[in-house]
């Protein structure tokens, strides 16, 4: 298998820049390998309360999302950060410690894959984590105020955004309304050499390693990659096994 299937994401297409990102992302490499290979469940764990330390790295903030959705794919949930002093806390600011951009899907929910609480990610959705203005926005924002060091592009099985694209490329029509917009942005993850469902599939997985990709290449995000000061990781979630994934 290579790097694309089981590590860190790389950049197709962008050679030098498929350098620099790698070696940003090296040292969580061994954590996202966790996602995949079956990490052990990780016990509930109590946060203390206001003294809590936010993970400051890409490779911690990583390790804590690892944990997190071992909690939740084993039925371990510790529920951190929904008490009463921490909503208190919690007007006076914010400091997220990862950015998930994902899908609108009922099922997929962040803050319960990942086994987080109030204030601990910054979540930006948008069908099939299709980019937009807005959504670059949102991702910036958190990167560049709030100087958050992860950016999680979580895909997921049965994505109905790119079920919809897909069905809608196959049979030559166009979706109704904004949908189009949704569609032209997924189609070049389309692989027009697969059939049925194992085309739907793939794309989903092709659709988020573009997400990453592009995310990757923006001006304002590319410094803090090239200083190790931010990961990018695509992932995908299983809606069979709970468990998520780096792509």
């Amino acid at each position: 298998m290579t790097n694309d299937d089981h590590g860190l994401p790389g950049l197709p297409g962008l050679p030098c820049r498929r350098r620099l990102v790698r070696a940003a992302l090296t040292g969580t490499a061994a954590v996202a390998a966790g996602l995949v290979s079956g990490t052990r469940p990780a016990p509930p764990v109590a946060r203390p309360g206001a003294a809590a330390l936010r993970p400051a790295s890409p490779a911690s903030a990583l390790r804590e999302l690892v944990r997190g959705n071992a909690r939740w794919r084993t039925l371990h949930e510790s529920h951190p950060d929904r008490t009463r002093s921490v909503r208190r806390r919690l007007v006076a600011g914010q400091h997220p410690f990862a950015v998930v951009l994902g899908c609108i899907d009922s099922r997929v929910p962040p803050e319960l894959v990942f086994d987080q609480g109030l204030g601990d990610l910054l979540t930006v959705r948008s069908a099939g984590a299709v980019l937009d203005e807005a959504v670059l926005a949102g991702v910036a924002f958190g990167v560049l105020e709030l100087g958050i060091p992860l950016v999680v592009v979580l895909a997921h099985q049965s994505c109905g955004a790119v079920t919809a694209a897909v069905t809608a490329d196959e049979e030559g029509e166009e979706l109704p309304g904004h949908m189009r917009y949704l569609a032209e942005q997924i189609h070049p993850a389309i692989d027009h050499g697969l059939s049925g469902p194992a085309r739907v599939d793939a794309a989903i997985t092709t659709h988020a390693r573009r997400v990453r990709t592009r995310l990757a290449a923006d001006p304002a995000l590319t410094p803090r990659i090239t200083a190790g000061r931010l990961s990018l990781v695509a992932a995908r979630y299983e809606l069979t096994t709970q468990r998520v994934h780096t792509l």
